[in-house]
C-alpha cells in the first residue's frame, strides 16, 4: 500500500512538474523525440529504470536534455548534452540511504527537523553532493546542501510556492 502510494504520488509530482516546465521555458518531449544519442546514453547508464518523462531546455546557450525515469522507487532526472555526454543526476533517496555523516551533519545544524525530500547530485561520473528539502523545528522550509564529506555547503529559505515546484520535478 506504502508503495502504490509513493508510485502515485510521483505520478502526479511528475505531471505538475511538466506544466511548470512548460511554464519555465522548458520544452517537453516524448522519450521518441530525444536525439536517440540521448536516449541511447539514458538506457545505458540505467538500463532497468523506467522513462517518465523528457524536456529540452537551453541552458547558457547550450541545449540540455532532461530525462526523467523511475527506478525501484527512485525518482531521477538525469541532464545530458545532445551527444548523449551526462552533465548531471539529481536521484532522490531515503533518509536512511543518505551516508550517516551527512545525515548526523544534518541533524545537527538543523536539530528536530523532518526530511521532506533528498537528492543525490552527480555531476559527470563524481558525486558531488546532497540536496535535501527540510521541514525545520520552527515549521520553516529549507533547502540545504551538503557535500559528500558531510560538510556545509548553503541553505536556501523556500516559500511554500518553490518548494510545490520542486516536490512536482
Amino acid at each position: 500500500m506504502c508503495k502504490q502510494t509513493f508510485c502515485a504520488v510521483l505520478l502526479v509530482a511528475f505531471v505538475l512538474a511538466v506544466i511548470a516546465r512548460a511554464q519555465a521555458g522548458e520544452e517537453k518531449l516524448s522519450p521518441e523525440q530525444l536525439p536517440k544519442a540521448v536516449l541511447d546514453a539514458a538506457k545505458a547508464k540505467f538500463p532497468d529504470a523506467k522513462i517518465i518523462g523528457a524536456s529540452k531546455e537551453d541552458e547558457n546557450g547550450k541545449t540540455e536534455y532532461e530525462v526523467v525515469m523511475e527506478k525501484e522507487g527512485h525518482h531521477i532526472d538525469a541532464s545530458f548534452t545532445a551527444t548523449g555526454s551526462i552533465i548531471a543526476i539529481e536521484k532522490t533517496i531515503t533518509a536512511k540511504e543518505l551516508p550517516k555523516p551527512v545525515r548526523q551533519a544534518i541533524k545537527k545544524r538543523y536539530p528536530k527537523s523532518s526530511f521532506k525530500r533528498i537528492e543525490e547530485i552527480t555531476k559527470g561520473d563524481k558525486l558531488t553532493a546532497y540536496e535535501a528539502l527540510l521541514t525545520t523545528a520552527d515549521k520553516k522550509t529549507v533547502e540545504v546542501v551538503f557535500d559528500p564529506d558531510a560538510k556545509f555547503v548553503k541553505e536556501e529559505v523556500k516559500k511554500e510556492s518553490e518548494t510545490k515546484e520542486k516536490d512536482e520535478k
